[in-house]
């Protein structure tokens, strides 16, 4: 009877010792516990003065870690889309919410370093010019609605422009800051055509008693002869001519109720002058 010879495997040679090799394993090894021992205790620091960072470094590693084991169960990339803009949106929440919880107040005793207080920023600019308005451009209807804008300009209220036919010589009427009335008569005349004595006694016929004026002014684009300028100092009316408008219109002069030296306080409406 014939018996199967056995077929024997050869041995593999086992393993020489190396003490080189064995050496710089082990040299590794100790680097790699030094660097993990290191990066611990820098999180560590991290999380403690910076929370929201610790969240932020946990969040990706639960990512990374996710992403491994999905990656050896199958690769999904829409999956790890999702699953990283949610991690990210959390913790972007996280950290706003972080930086926004108040700073706590010192404790007692604590060294606290305080900024210098910053000095305010003072304008020295001046105020710019009051646009000058020619007159001499104007319709006689603009010239009365210029007047009535220097009225609203300068404080006054209930401004009204009431020129026209029937106006019994009052053009504009308004209330003066100190509460008086004013009734401004407006004659838009050239340079070689001064108001009359005529012209100021038919406005002071109506000014007091039938427009009840506290303060009755006569404007011009032009000048006022000598014997108008006479009557209207008389009944107490204000005379401003071309010169006074520019520089009521300029800023540079008082507002006619403001000529105080020019009205005469003493005399009633009653006495003043009438046609």
């Amino acid at each position: 009877m014939t018996v199967p010879e056995r077929r024997i495997r050869p041995r593999r040679p086992g393993r020489r010792f190396d003490l080189r090799a064995t050496a710089v394993l082990f040299g590794l090894a100790a680097v790699a516990l030094i660097v993990v021992g290191w990066l611990v205790r820098m999180a560590l620091d991290v999380a403690e003065r910076r929370p929201a960072w610790a969240v932020v470094l946990v969040l990706g590693g639960v990512v990374a870690g996710i992403v491994w084991v999905r990656g050896r169960a199958g690769f999904s990339p829409r999956r790890l889309v999702r699953r990283a803009t949610g991690a990210l949106e959390a913790a972007t929440a996280t950290t706003l919410d972080a930086l926004e919880k108040p700073t706590a107040a010192p404790t007692r005793g604590a060294h606290v370093i305080e900024e210098p207080a910053m000095e305010p920023v003072v304008d020295h600019e001046e105020p710019a010019a009051e646009a000058a308005v020619d007159h001499e451009e104007l319709s006689p209807d603009e010239f009365e609605q210029a007047i009535a804008d220097l009225c609203v300009r300068d404080g006054c209220a209930e401004v009204e422009v009431v020129g026209g036919a029937g106006d019994l010589g009052a053009d504009v009427v308004a209330v003066a800051p100190d509460g008086r009335r004013v009734v401004i008569q407006c004659k838009y005349y050239g340079d070689g055509n001064k108001v009359g004595s005529q012209d100021l006694q038919r406005f002071g016929g109506t000014c007091f008693t039938v427009h009840e004026a506290d303060v009755a002014v006569l404007v011009t684009s032009s000048d006022f002869t000598a014997p108008a300028a006479e009557y209207a100092e008389q009944c107490g009316i204000l005379c401003v001519n071309e010169s006074q408008l520019r520089d009521w219109s300029e800023g540079l002069g008082p507002a006619p109720w403001a000529l105080n030296d020019l009205v005469e306080e003493a005399t009633e409406p009653s006495d003043r002058c009438s046609q």
